[in-house]
């Protein structure tokens, strides 16, 4: 993994100074990971299309093979006809949830409620099965990622800001806020892109990397 982090500050330079707070939300999501409980991400235009592009890397092997444990293939060797194609080809996932993603509800909480409340609702039903909740927002000043994060800390979720230079409102409510040097919006999604890709990488050496 030092390897992975050389790598990284190494084609990085400019982030050198956010280490701490990376390595915080590695470890953050990293002890989600390992207790069973959903990692939660939200953003709007851009960085909702980046919350579908971390969870694709999650959910499924990013760079490694992630073979599944033995006993259960195993158990689906045995239980069923395919099982021998099921066991060898599935791959262990990360949980994780865009909440961009939810068409119906977003629209049903949006028209019913409010549309600053759409990952707010979100987070109120998840909580029971998550522990962090992973805000993208170039300005950090996202009213419905704001909410998100409020209801994420009276349910005791921990939240991580990905932001641009002055964290915005959001930063208020952030355990841990990563701020990149920039202020122009696809410049701050261009290192968003360099850090998930990052946080990634991390989580799937410490859990999968025997």
């Amino acid at each position: 993994m030092n390897t992975l982090k050389e790598t990284f500050y190494t084609r990085n330079p400019k982030l050198t100074h956010l280490e701490q707070e990376i390595d915080t939300a590695i470890s953050v999501m990293l002890e989600s990971a390992k207790n069973k409980k959903a990692l939660l991400f939200c953003g709007n235009g851009g960085s909702a299309a980046d919350s579908d592009h971390i969870v694709g890397e999650l959910m499924k092997g990013f760079v490694l093979k992630r073979p599944l444990p033995d006993a259960l293939k195993t158990a689906l060797i045995k239980d069923y006809d395919n099982g021998e194609f099921l066991a060898n080809t599935l791959q262990q996932g990360i949980a994780a949830i865009s909440q961009t993603h939810h068409s119906a509800l977003n629209f049903a909480v949006h028209n019913d409620l409010h549309g600053d409340l759409i990952f707010a609702q979100q987070v109120l039903g998840y909580a029971p099965i998550s522990g962090v909740v992973v805000g993208m927002s170039t300005s950090g000043n996202a009213e419905n990622i704001i909410n998100a994060f409020k209801v994420a800390k009276t349910q005791g979720l921990k939240t991580i800001l990905l932001s641009g230079e002055t964290g915005g409102k959001l930063k208020a409510f952030a355990d841990i806020a990563i701020c990149v040097p920039e202020s122009e919006t696809y410049k701050v999604q261009e290192y968003h892109l360099a850090i998930y890709h990052y946080i990634c990488l991390m989580l799937e050496s410490s859990l999968f990397d025997s």
